[in-house]
């Protein structure tokens, strides 16, 4: 019908499109990161889509100079990529570009569909070391016995469950001998997967024997031996979680990251989460946050040991950590702490590299040190730790 009406002088013609081909072009292409793996395959598939575009508008664009353009840089790009020009393309629809097993693209997938700007993700940290130590999601510091088997972390996504052994004879201190870790099963991202650790034996792979979940390309779950039998890192970026675990001497240590909104996704019936509620106070050897000395709440003589076995006196242990840890926070206290319970000189190296994992993982700076505080007051912003009279006394002697 157009073309009788057009008879004669008419130019009623259909617009040149090449313009929306690109822009769906980068659209396709804009979350993509060449240094991960998968990258050829989704920017060949986005080629071959912009390519079809420009062929459906061949037509009408034929004078223009822009469409010329753009069919001889998607030909130079298809060489550069080595991209066969039969395959699949990819969907011209932004919605369905985000991987589903790419939890740091979801915030974008929501944004898109509902046209409103979300907050950024908020990340959170747990951290277990020593005697043991706890931080938990909330930047709060326990110390506590938990002698046994306890969950650290239990959500619809993931459950952290440590084992804790006494250290020393006639202590309440106790330290991490085993360590599981179950990855729940999510979408077609992973099927379930299962980590354990004990004292001597930190594998470099899942009990089944594979060291990812997914499949082989996405690899929406892996593990990475950082130091064969004494560092691990697990990322499962589908659900934006990483995961750090070290052993020290006899004992293992666990540090994790993991978004708010999964760490606050679990039943009534799950309340009982180190991480996220503390310790019971039946559990804590601190008395609301006050970490005493550990010599029957006496204060330690400048030259004395703190047990029999322990070859630290208080000045000895405060130079052995001081000698790891400059900064004189709650983790270099804690040092000193788990040197005069136990006599045990991995725990500065733990102590340190707990610090170290905070660094790392912890998304606030302004929080990475914990400083006690002579008035019993916060220590950074907005947090509450608490000093007690035998940790003031440590401090005071250690400035003498």
């Amino acid at each position: 019908l157009p073309s009788v009406l057009c008879l004669g002088d008419c130019q009623l013609q259909t617009p040149c499109r090449i313009q929306k081909c690109t822009t769906d072009f980068v659209s396709l292409t804009s979350h993509l990161n060449s240094a991960l793996e998968g990258f050829d395959l989704e920017f060949c598939k986005a080629l071959r889509a912009y390519s079809a575009c420009t062929y459906r508008n061949s037509k009408v664009c034929r004078g223009n100079l822009v469409y010329h353009s753009a069919v001889l840089g998607i030909s130079d790009l298809m060489s550069q990529r080595n991209c066969s020009k039969d395959g699949p393309t990819s969907s011209t629809n932004p919605e369905v570009t985000h991987d589903p097993c790419n939890y740091s693209g979801h915030t974008e997938a929501r944004e898109h569909q509902g046209g409103e700007k979300t907050h950024p993700t908020t990340y959170l940290f747990c951290g277990l070391f020593g005697d043991p130590h706890l931080r938990t999601f909330k930047d709060h510091f326990q110390t506590c016995k938990v002698e046994g088997a306890w969950p650290l972390i239990d959500n619809n996504y993931l459950s952290v469950q440590v084992t804790n052994v006494p250290v020393v004879p006639g202590s309440s201190a106790t330290a991490t001998n085993k360590i599981t870790i179950i990855f729940k099963s999510y979408q077609d991202c992973t099927d379930q997967k299962v980590y354990q650790a004990v004292t001597d034996d930190l594998p470099a792979a899942f009990v089944d024997g594979t060291t990812s979940g997914g499949d082989g390309n996405t690899k929406s779950l892996r593990i990475v031996e950082k130091v064969s039998g004494k560092y691990v890192e697990m990322h499962a970026k589908y659900i934006g979680t990483t995961v750090y675990i070290r052993q020290l001497g006899h004992y293992l240590t666990l540090a994790i990251r993991m978004p708010q909104e999964l760490v606050m996704a679990y039943e009534e019936s799950q309340d009982l989460q180190l991480c996220v509620n503390g310790c019971p106070s039946t559990e804590r050897i601190d008395d609301s946050g006050h970490l005493p000395l550990p010599v029957m709440g006496q204060l330690l003589p400048q030259g004395g040991a703190a047990h029999p076995w322990s070859v630290y006196t208080l000045e000895t242990a405060t130079t052995k950590c001081h000698e790891k840890m400059l900064v004189k926070d709650i983790y270099f206290y804690s040092c000193v702490f788990d040197l005069l319970t136990t006599g045990d000189a991995n725990f500065t190296a733990a102590a340190h590299s707990a610090l170290q994992d905070v660094e790392a993982l912890h998304p606030r700076k302004e929080h990475w040190h914990i400083f006690p505080s002579n008035g019993g007051g916060g220590v950074g912003k907005g947090s509450k730790f608490f000093v007690g009279l035998g940790l003031v006394c440590l401090i005071l002697l250690v400035f003498l």
